[in-house]
């Protein structure tokens, strides 16, 4: 989701910018532009001191201002946050049981849980994504059903065969997962 919003704003500010940007240049050089343009001379300013200082003496201009950069901050900062958050579990520690420990790949236990949980009956495709800590990963699973798949079946697989392999393999306490089940889009069967 973060990628969908990055891209969104980047490429909104980059229009805003690029339709002001020419406007102004267009403006700087002399030509025309629309009647609702708030400068039309090369030697005009975009603000005059009677627009700078127009709404200095309201009482709810200074709250406004001061309400709208915190709105802005606040946003920053989520923005900068969710840059710094990793989406997806890079390794995870195991207990060798000698006092080091080892790093497993979590793209490598991503593969597996995928590839085992694919192999349930009833289940069409699975994807796997590890989050949380290396010490303590959390799996998001989806499943893709058949039509035919008993949805309980496939979860008891899963948690039972699955997650209880992951867990003794990596040597992990506990594997909370979020598991998502998806029907395969398919026709209807013909009775004739």
């Amino acid at each position: 989701m973060i990628k969908t919003v990055n891209r969104v704003l980047l490429g909104l500010a980059g229009l805003i910018l690029l339709v002001l940007g020419g406007a102004v240049l267009a403006t700087g050089l002399g030509l025309s532009v629309p009647s609702w343009w708030p400068f039309d001379g090369k030697g005009d300013v975009l603000l005059s001191t009677a627009d700078r200082t127009r709404w200095r003496d309201e009482g709810w201009w200074w709250p406004t201002v001061i309400a709208v950069l915190a709105v802005l901050v606040v946003l920053a900062l989520w923005w900068l946050l969710a840059q710094l958050r990793r989406g997806r579990l890079a390794e995870v520690l195991v207990d060798s049981g000698d006092g080091e420990g080892a790093l497993l790949r979590g793209r490598a236990l991503e593969g597996v849980l995928g590839d085992e949980a694919g192999s349930l009956d009833g289940v069409s495709d699975a994807k796997a994504t590890l989050t949380g800590r290396r010490t303590a990963p959390r799996a998001r699973i989806r499943l893709l059903m058949e039509p035919h798949a008993a949805p309980s079946l496939a979860l008891r697989g899963l948690s039972e065969g699955v997650l209880a392999h992951a867990r003794t393999s990596a040597g992990l306490d506990e594997l909370p997962a979020e598991v998502r089940l998806k029907a395969v889009k398919h026709r209807a069967d013909r009775v004739n």
